[in-house]
């Protein structure tokens, strides 16, 4: 459920956000109590509540039953190098980052007319959608979902639910060397599904990264790619290699 907040929730999110960005309120520090918050604003406890929620589902703080809310811990920042060189996998790992990978899905996905000019793929071809979920310090930090060709890779339907590295699995493959076209950013918000995959609330934007993978060789479309990040709980230091 979404939230419309009235001009007192606005209020007392504005002057909360002021004291997160100002460091008033310290990463994993206590908010004041809905009873303090109720007192200091003359509004009704619903009205803070509802405040409160809204900073809840956009990932700002967290509660603690019990307890009370808490500033979520600083942002952990990191590097992203927006290129079709080399494998995520090994971009973190040369970083030194803490990296785990799950693969979650291998599926077929229904005619898109945008995935299937993108591969170049005929309206009777099947593409399938392999999905991986990335951990760092085994925090969920993003989706990544790659588009392939069932006609360009025959066995993908059976090797789709092992795979962790679409680079690996490419040089299984005899493809050698990868580049990519432009990378676009934008911004969603996550679907159900998304939210329990990333543990995150329904309002954290997600940073959506598009891209190809094209094989240098041939220089042909190898796969689609869309990866959905978290916002909430890590800092992008964005660059072109």
């Amino acid at each position: 459920m979404v939230l419309i907040s009235t001009d007192k929730e606005t209020q007392i999110i504005d002057d909360i956000m002021n004291n997160i960005v100002t460091k008033t309120l310290k990463p994993g520090g206590k908010l004041p109590s809905e009873n303090v918050l109720v007192e200091k604003y003359r509004v009704p406890r619903m009205t803070v509540r509802n405040a409160l929620t809204i900073l809840e589902e956009r990932g700002y703080i967290y509660s603690e039953q019990g307890k009370g809310r808490y500033l979520r811990e600083e942002s952990i920042q990191i590097q992203l190098h927006l290129t079709g060189k080399t494998s995520f996998t090994d971009k973190m790992k040369r970083l030194g980052y803490d990296l785990k990978t799950r693969n979650i899905y291998c599926e077929k996905i229904n005619y898109d007319a945008k995935t299937y000019q993108l591969l170049k793929a005929n309206e009777d071809e099947n593409v399938y959608k392999i999905g991986r979920m990335r951990l760092i310090n085994d925090e969920p930090i993003a989706i990544h979902n790659s588009f392939v060709s069932e006609t360009r890779f025959p066995r993908i339907v059976k090797d789709g639910t092992e795979i962790e590295s679409m680079f690996a699995y490419y040089r299984q493959l005899g493809y050698k060397e990868f580049t990519s076209n432009k990378s676009l950013l934008s911004v969603t918000f996550p679907t159900s599904y998304e939210q329990q995959i990333l543990s995150c609330g329904s309002m954290v934007p997600l940073i959506v990264v598009e891209s190809d993978c094209i094989d240098v060789h041939s220089n042909n479309v190898l796969e689609h790619t869309k990866i959905l990040y978290r916002s909430d709980k890590f800092k992008y230091d964005i660059t072109m290699d």
